[in-house]
């Protein structure tokens, strides 16, 4: 990630999440550090292909600079790394040449927020996509736009369910602020969860590895998601691992209780949680990323839980004071969980500005923990990086 752009931006992200709850792609948003920067488009550029190679999939560049964006329109942008436009600057006539012959050079274009007056035809279809608030889906008399369109500004279950009744063809952004509702007194927890909550506890205490195994063999599915995860390339290790048995010894018990905590987000069959999961193993990635160069191991393995967890209670309707009771977590990861203090709950702070792609959250936040933005961009595309393998 050795790219000098990432010293002039600062980077924030959200999902794209489809008609059925699945992230399609995602949003990654480019706001200049200074007013009167112009950062090279090159460099940017290069840097969110080094991410996101055509195999990881979609990504939609939303840039908060009309120069910035007017270089990279310019530049031989992939097809797989769209590009999202003002609508007043698809409006405005200087602008159109740029557009008809980024399309032409194989571009993937989208309009941001509705024109003030009719586009020409040509404009018009140089956008594949429209985005627009989801409270302007069904705005009377609209002017054209592609359709359907992509609603914005999503921030509950409700707002994204509202938006898909609308029409939607999808959503940006977090599903994340519906209060918690408990869960039915007695709603059963899922299997496979129960399983892994199982497993955490006996890692936790180090428990024999027969005994260990005998947990796992409850659930032959969950052992199947395990070694895929712990199979996969951005776990790093040479030789592939074939057993439970084998992957404790190659593991230990601290990293084998980590890749548990990220399994037990990713085991909900709740299809309204998969932005959730999609959302707690970045946290944890990023988490992870941002103590990179500070602490332990054991720190590291501490934080990237934190992220992981902090979205726990959604997934499982329930608070984390009561939570924090059946799971095993360090004392940093309850004190930022469950009261909301503790040395890891800046950082925890930091990750959710970076998901709410708010430029001045994000300085103060990375001040308040003396990291530079520029650390944070690098610990963002790291994080973002490693998320691809191992979705």
């Amino acid at each position: 990630m050795d790219h000098a752009v990432l010293g002039q931006v600062a980077l924030g992200y959200s999902p794209w999440i489809d008609a059925q709850r699945a992230v399609s792609a995602t949003r990654l948003t480019v706001f200049p550090q200074r007013p009167d920067a112009r950062p090279d488009a090159a460099s940017l550029l290069a840097a969110v292909a080094e991410v996101w190679p055509p195999q990881a999939g979609r990504v939609l560049l939303n840039i908060a600079s009309e120069p910035l964006l007017a270089d990279m329109l310019a530049a031989r942008t992939p097809a797989h790394i769209a590009l999202e436009v003002p609508a007043f600057m698809a409006a405005d006539a200087q602008h159109a040449q740029a557009l008809l012959a980024a399309r032409a050079a194989g571009a993937s274009l989208l309009i941001k927020g509705r024109p003030t007056r009719e586009l020409p035809p040509g404009v018009l279809a140089c956008f594949g996509q429209a985005i627009v608030e989801g409270a302007e889906l069904a705005q009377p008399g609209a002017l054209p736009m592609p359709q359907p369109p992509l609603a914005s500004g999503v921030r509950s279950q409700a707002e994204l369910a509202r938006a898909l009744q609308a029409g939607a063809a999808g959503a940006l952004g977090w599903p994340l602020d519906d209060p918690i509702e408990a869960a039915p007194a007695k709603a059963a927890t899922q299997p496979d969860l129960a399983t892994i909550v199982e497993l955490i506890r006996r890692v936790d205490q180090q428990e024999p590895i027969d005994r260990l195994e005998a947990s796992l063999k409850l659930d032959p599915a969950l052992a199947f998601k395990l070694m895929r995860y712990i199979n996969s390339p951005a776990f790093g290790l040479r030789v592939e691992i074939g057993s439970f048995r084998h992957a404790i010894m190659m593991l230990g018990y601290q990293r084998l209780k980590r890749w548990l905590a990220l399994l037990l987000v990713s085991a909900s069959k709740d299809h309204d949680m998969r932005p959730v999961m999609f959302a707690a193993v970045r946290r944890g990635l990023l988490m992870e990323e941002l103590v990179r160069g500070q602490g332990d191991d054991e720190m590291r393995g501490e934080i990237f839980i934190c992220g992981v967890f902090s979205l726990l209670d959604r997934m499982m309707k329930q608070p984390f004071d009561a939570l924090l009771r059946t799971i095993p977590v360090p004392d940093g990861v309850s004190q930022a969980l469950g009261a909301g203090t503790g040395p890891y709950q800046p950082y925890l702070e930091l990750v959710r500005a970076v998901e709410q792609e708010s430029l001045f959250d994000i300085r103060d936040a990375a001040e308040g923990l003396m990291l530079s933005v520029e650390a944070v961009n690098r610990a963002v595309l790291r994080a973002l990086a490693t998320a691809h393998q191992l979705d």
